[in-house]
């Protein structure tokens, strides 16, 4: 189980260094997947989120207040990046699918726990 945690832990960290590396990166530079903006954001967020919260179990309250928080750095880390921009739309988004994630993973978590109680 410990394995399964530190592979969710790299998923994680390398989720969260793209997220800031494709968010402060010249626009030109990101890949276009053809799904729009927003879904983009949903999916990588929403994975991230998953993956810290299975990679970190336990701690889904300081999950939730890190993944605010990371959303928030990451809009403003735009302002800050010559040719990229801050939306509040794009935070409402991020914060809401990274916290999804998370709670996602909660309750993946505790399916898992009662189905191995059982067992």
């Amino acid at each position: 189980m410990q394995r399964i945690r530190i592979v969710f832990q790299v998923i994680a960290w390398a989720l969260a260094a793209a997220i800031v590396f494709l968010s402060i990166a010249p626009a030109s530079t990101r890949p276009v997947t053809g799904a729009g903006q927003n879904f983009e954001h949903l999916m990588i967020f929403l994975a991230m989120g998953m993956a810290f919260g299975l990679g970190y179990p336990g701690r889904f309250r300081l999950l939730l207040v890190a993944m605010l928080a990371f959303s928030g750095a990451v809009e403003i880390a735009q302002m800050m990046a010559p040719g990229r921009h801050a939306r509040l739309s794009d935070f409402v988004t991020d914060a809401a699918a990274s916290c999804l994630g998370v709670g996602l993973s909660y309750v993946l978590s505790k399916l898992i726990t009662t189905r191995a109680e059982k067992s």
